[in-house]
């Protein structure tokens, strides 16, 4: 159980990451959006540099992609003002190869560099190495939401002062809610997050799981958190 876990733990920010693209190449964005989407990430896009801060501030993206040469806030602008604002990883984009514009990149704070023209494989791959990364480094951290939190070092949940024993499967679930929240996540989504396989998608084993965590959160009558969104998914809110 415990590898089957950790996989979970390595996987999960790959494969519902939230990718914010800053570039104001309307024909190269187009090609980004539709080759990350492809690989299941959540993609947005800005066209330059001061639209993007603003999305990144709003959406809170799990990674950016960011061009150097842009209208207005040039790339190493804007990834200055990021890394001022927060831990976000940042890949850079340049048509310049040279080592005075990859110090530049990388002194303004980003966490790789990649010049044009690149390979799409090349660019994926630079991707799910920064992901990953940012995985590792956040395994133990605690994710807080309202008054419930989760120890994903130790395992451990709580309601307040309360603590929750959770099965391995509660566990993975009630993570995956905690590591996006307000965000609706669809049964296919976390079938593919938390069970991994296509076997029973037609089942109620989501409802069934959805339903013992809402039976141990809500145990001495704290208001729900884990909501249903009829048609689409369940979300975690207030």
């Amino acid at each position: 159980m415990r590898s089957e876990a950790v996989n979970y733990t390595e996987t999960l920010q790959e494969r519902m990451a939230r990718v914010l693209v800053i570039d104001d190449d309307e024909q190269l964005g187009a090609a980004l959006r539709r080759a990350l989407a492809y690989e299941g990430y959540q993609v947005s896009l800005a066209r330059d540099g001061s639209a993007g801060l603003r999305q990144a501030r709003e959406e809170e993206p799990d990674l950016v992609v960011l061009d150097v040469l842009m209208p207005g806030l040039d790339g190493f602008e804007v990834c200055r003002r990021l890394r001022a604002g927060g831990d976000v990883p940042v890949l850079m984009l340049t048509a310049r190869d040279d080592v005075a514009d990859r110090v530049l990149g990388l002194d303004a704070g980003a966490d790789d560099y990649l010049a044009k023209p690149f390979a799409v494989d090349e660019f994926l791959a630079r991707i799910r190495a920064l992901l990953r990364r940012r995985a590792t480094d956040g395994r133990a951290a605690v994710l807080r939401f309202g008054d419930l939190r989760l120890d994903s070092a130790t395992r451990e949940a709580y309601r307040g002062d309360r603590r929750i024993e959770l099965s391995t499967r509660e566990y993975e679930l009630l993570a995956l809610f905690l590591r996006h929240p307000r965000q609706v996540l669809t049964r296919d989504m976390i079938f593919d997050r938390v069970w991994n396989y296509d076997f029973g998608r037609d089942s109620n084993l989501i409802e069934v799981y959805v339903g013992y965590l809402r039976q141990k959160l809500e145990r001495e009558g704290e208001p729900r958190l884990i909501h249903t969104v009829r048609g689409a998914g369940y979300v975690l809110r207030e």
